[in-house]
């Protein structure tokens, strides 16, 4: 619990800081005008207030909780997960392992039906934007605090873990003759699912906004597509493998026949079949990120381009790609390292004889070869920090474009 929790807190800590930063200090005046103090202000205006993003952070931690499949494994603790792989791995039972995978999936639906139910017609509007003028300044015994607390959950879940993964790279003194093997796995893995999602979320979008109304049909599709990231890996990789191996029957069959080849796997157990698992589990990372960067883009933009002769690829080509980079490149990057340390899909869906960094950190833990582990989970740690950095980067322009009273 407690290394799920250092883990996973981020989740919470971006979306609520988030959720406070576009808080009107107006509203928290108007409390304290009413004779409320800050904790009641606090507790009475601000925190209802960022509710959505807050439990939408929780929502988070609980789906990457049941996702998750290296952690609990290493400890011995037997959830979904580790029982949907092992039926399917070591039981051979896939009926079995779409049972578990369907339960796991009605239960993810059911929190978040339980979430909006609770949240029932609340709504959450902001009139106006006055950003926070003054800052506490806290002294003593209260700025000890604030640094132990902002310190400890940094220092417990990067700093010493990296420190100690670091140490074991150095001590073991080489990769290993199949690290680079392992991390060009990776890297070609993750590079290829990143190109293809955003890509297809372009496409998709810029249907979407040149639809103008957005058929119902459309858009249903679109939201279909996001789910993805809300079921575990192992519940994709299932998922993704029982139509596969129908089809590769099929196609097996046609090919024995028509051919006079002999029968065998076709898409089931290729890199096809993983980089398919990897689009519809992180789909929704790229999604959302191309939707965001898209929305800020005004129409008038398009009207100018199609009065000066340009069609619908000629503006997205140049003008809503040129505005889009930014984002694109967001988008890419986050689908990139998601890839990276993905471990259930990939143990299920890789082809034989193919191990990427994810896996390779996990097998070597699980035999005790810690010292050899730690350089292929430095690499996975040091690839994770890009997303991080970029994040803050983002809020922290979007904060000097608040306090500098532009419109957002």
């Amino acid at each position: 619990i407690l290394l799920l929790i250092l883990t996973l807190y981020p989740y919470v800590y971006l979306s609520a800081r988030l959720a406070f930063q576009e808080q009107s200090v107006a509203c928290l005046e108007v409390s304290r005008s009413l004779g409320y103090g800050p904790w009641a202000s606090f507790f009475k205006v601000a925190l209802p207030l960022a509710r959505p993003g807050i439990v939408a952070g929780c929502l988070l931690a609980l789906m990457e909780t049941l996702n998750d499949f290296g952690t609990v494994s290493y400890f011995g603790v037997d959830t979904f997960t580790t029982g949907i792989y092992r039926t399917w791995t070591a039981l051979g039972n896939p009926v079995a392992a779409a049972q578990l995978s369907a339960l796991l999936l009605l239960l993810v639906l059911l929190l978040m039906a339980v979430e909006q139910f609770s949240r029932r017609r609340a709504r959450y509007y902001r009139q106006g934007f006055k950003p926070t003028s003054t800052r506490y300044r806290l002294q003593g015994i209260r700025a000890v605090g604030a640094w132990l607390a902002c310190g400890i959950p940094i220092g417990l879940g990067f700093v010493v873990p990296a420190l100690i993964l670091l140490h074991m790279t150095l001590r073991q003194g080489e990769l290993g003759r199949r690290f680079w093997s392992y991390a060009q796995n990776s890297f070609l893995l993750s590079t290829i699912t990143a190109v293809i999602a955003v890509s297809v979320s372009v496409v998709v979008l810029y249907g979407l906004r040149l639809q103008g109304g957005s058929p119902w049909g459309l858009r249903l599709a679109v939201q279909l597509s996001s789910l993805g990231y809300a079921l575990p890996g192992v519940v994709i990789a299932v998922g993704v493998l029982i139509p596969l191996g129908w089809l590769d029957q099929l196609l097996s069959y046609l090919r024995q026949v028509v051919l006079q080849q002999p029968p065998g796997l076709v898409i089931g157990g290729t890199l096809t079949a993983l980089v398919f698992g990897y689009l519809v589990r992180f789909l929704a990372v790229s999604l959302a990120t191309v939707e965001a960067t898209l929305l800020r883009i005004p129409p008038s933009l398009d009207e100018a381009a199609r009065s000066l002769g340009q069609g619908s690829l000629g503006t997205l080509w140049r003008v809503h790609l040129p505005l889009m980079s930014g984002g694109i490149l967001g988008a890419m990057l986050l689908v990139f390292v998601d890839v990276m340390k993905e471990l259930p899909a990939t143990m299920v869906l890789r082809p034989f004889n193919f191990d990427t960094l994810a896996v390779q950190t996990y097998r070597l833990a699980a035999d005790e070869r810690l010292a050899e582990a730690g350089a292929p989970a430095l690499a996975i740690v040091l690839v994770g920090i890009l997303p991080v950095i970029l994040l803050n980067s983002q809020m922290a322009r979007q904060r000097n474009l608040g306090s500098s009273g532009d419109p957002l």
